[in-house]
């Protein structure tokens, strides 16, 4: 039964990972809470949850902590530095691994521990929320609509809403790195801001950039299209400065560097409130063309991104927590289904044309 079985939400006490506790209790879930900080205990007092608190310092602890854990849901970034770490130890616990990341290199680690995952049959499917659940699910019906496709974009918007203070910590690591396409199979390294284009959301055309997420990754095990690109709105202007200002971002890798301006996002970032995320929307547009120059595009709209976050962490814990006959490296729509998007709060329905 799912009810005997123990899951964790690891960055428990963090904005995202509240959200997730919240969504768990009401699918009558008892996770334990865990996290780095002494607060996650406090936490679970609160909602009558069992805790840990610990870091990811020692392999050996870890294995300890996570020794009678069934699923784990990660949900403390940044995860270029806590996934790795996490998945490994999940390994030698024979503990399913999921995350919310959005970050390339962690889709990339996870595909790369696939063998390991397989010998100790267990999932890891990093991206079970906004990243990458809808884009990852319409790529896969765009291939099902159109299988000799060659090429696909994706892109998003939001409306009402805004980056958490970790996700906004996360991107300044990431626009160190440039921007990122794939093409001809391959994963390659672009300028910030390489394409632009005209995209209708859903709200009237906009003009939009590529930027390197994390489809441009995923979507290619998902849907094996080899020419992948993902666009998100820009006005032309903003573009040119961003291009311009590209060789300032390098430096974004020196540690100290990237440390003051992280520790600015933490004096000055305020989070969404619940009643901002109520009314907030995102949209999802991808087209699919073939090599004959057909094309397909697709469109929804969801909830604010954080709430689906929520919502998909909790759904993919529930069908790893029944036990799947699946093990190895996954992507939200090659473990679950492309239908699974239809299981997202606010799910639109996807408009053809």
């Amino acid at each position: 039964m799912i009810s005997d079985k123990k899951w964790m939400i690891y960055g428990a006490n963090g904005y995202t990972g509240r959200l997730v506790v919240e969504e768990a209790i009401k699918k009558g879930l008892k996770p334990i809470l865990a996290g780095r900080s002494e607060s996650v205990k406090e936490l679970a007092d609160d909602k009558g949850l069992d805790s840990q608190v610990f870091d990811l310092s020692s392999n050996d602890d870890m294995i300890e902590q996570l020794s009678h854990v069934s699923v784990l849901a990660n949900c403390a970034g940044p995860f270029s530095q806590t996934a790795e770490p996490m998945m490994r130890a999940c390994i030698n616990t024979h503990t399913h691994y999921i995350d919310i990341t959005g970050e390339i290199s962690v889709y990339e680690m996870g595909y790369g521990l696939d063998t390991e995952a397989k010998s100790a049959e267990i999932v890891i499917c990093p991206g079970v929320g906004f990243d990458v659940i809808p884009t990852d699910c319409l790529a896969a019906y765009l291939k099902e609509k159109m299988p000799d496709a060659t090429h696909l974009a994706l892109g998003f918007a939001m409306k009402g809403s805004k980056v958490s203070k970790g996700t906004a910590k996360t991107s300044v690591e990431g626009m160190a790195h440039g921007g990122k396409i794939r093409e001809n199979g391959e994963m390659k390294h672009v300028p910030l801001a390489f394409k632009e284009r005209e995209i209708d959301y859903g709200f009237g055309p906009r003009n939009a950039i590529t930027i390197p997420w994390g489809d441009v990754y995923t979507a290619f095990h998902s849907t094996g299209i080899p020419n992948i690109e993902v666009y998100y709105p820009n006005s032309s202007k903003s573009a040119a400065k961003l291009r311009k200002r590209q060789k300032y971002m390098k430096l974004l890798k020196v540690n100290w560097i990237k440390k003051i301006v992280q520790n600015r996002i933490d004096k000055i970032w305020k989070s969404n409130t619940a009643a901002q995320r109520a009314e907030a929307k995102s949209y999802v547009w991808g087209e699919v063309k073939n090599s004959t120059g057909e094309s397909i595009e697709g469109r929804l709209t969801t909830v604010d991104g954080y709430d689906l976050t929520a919502c998909g962490t909790v759904e993919v814990a529930e069908y790893l927590l029944a036990d799947p006959s699946q093990s190895g490296y996954f992507t939200p729509s090659l473990l679950m289904g492309k239908d699974l998007l239809e299981k997202m709060p606010g799910f639109s329905g996807i408009e053809y044309k």
